[in-house]
């Protein structure tokens, strides 16, 4: 698969799991010192983000890295 792809469903699953928990995209970037737009980039896989994002991403959301990285 493809780089852009991946980065596509990573983002998609980033948002399910922020929809899923009722947090919107401004709520999870205050919470992790971030602006919406950083959120909105990630979400639409316009980001590669770095593992330490990731875990701030997921301390954000309550949840694991692994969470956020099952795409396949």
């Amino acid at each position: 698969m493809k780089k852009e792809a991946l980065l596509k469903k990573l983002g998609k699953r980033i948002q399910e799991i922020r929809k899923e928990k009722g947090i919107t995209q401004v709520e999870l970037a205050n919470s992790i010192g971030k602006d919406q737009q950083s959120i909105q980039r990630l979400e639409a896989g316009g980001v590669n983000p770095s593992f330490y994002y990731l875990m701030e991403v997921a301390k954000g959301l309550d949840t694991e890295v692994e969470q956020l990285i099952k795409i396949l």
